[in-house]
């Protein structure tokens, strides 16, 4: 795979985990300083690193939330959370990976992540897309 296909792939996956709202904000922000990391993101990290046939996405964003629980990038971890749920991860799920995080990355970035996770399914429990209907996080 070249790296235009590469691209195009992993904005194919960016798309179906992250959702095209905020997809779309991320390209619409780019500018000249961010173009070649989101190019980098797209092409590696979701192109290269999530198009491999050795883990399901379930999978790959339950390693995710826990990578960003235990480093504590709680700035990323809402996002990721999101994309859990959107990859069949049920928020019974998340909590069972974050109680996890706290024995072996601690309990403070397991507290932190908590808090993070717990704001995140608010609110995509509020969202009007999820009234009516039986989300995840619910």
């Amino acid at each position: 795979m070249d790296d235009t296909e590469r691209h195009k792939a992993g904005m194919a996956v960016r798309r179906a985990v992250l959702g095209d709202t905020w997809v779309d904000r991320a390209t619409a922000t780019s500018n000249e300083f961010t173009a070649d990391f989101q190019d980098f993101i797209t092409r590696y990290g979701w192109g290269e690193i999530w198009c491999r046939p050795g883990l399901d996405r379930r999978t790959r964003s339950l390693i995710t939330v826990a990578l960003l629980a235990g480093l504590g990038r709680s700035e990323e971890l809402p996002l990721h959370v999101r994309g859990a749920l959107n990859n069949g991860l049920t928020a019974e799920e998340v909590k069972e990976v974050l109680l996890h995080v706290a024995v072996y990355a601690g309990v403070p970035a397991a507290n932190t992540a908590f808090a993070v996770a717990r704001r995140t399914l608010d609110e995509i429990a509020a969202e009007p897309s999820a009234a009516g209907t039986q989300h995840p996080a619910t």
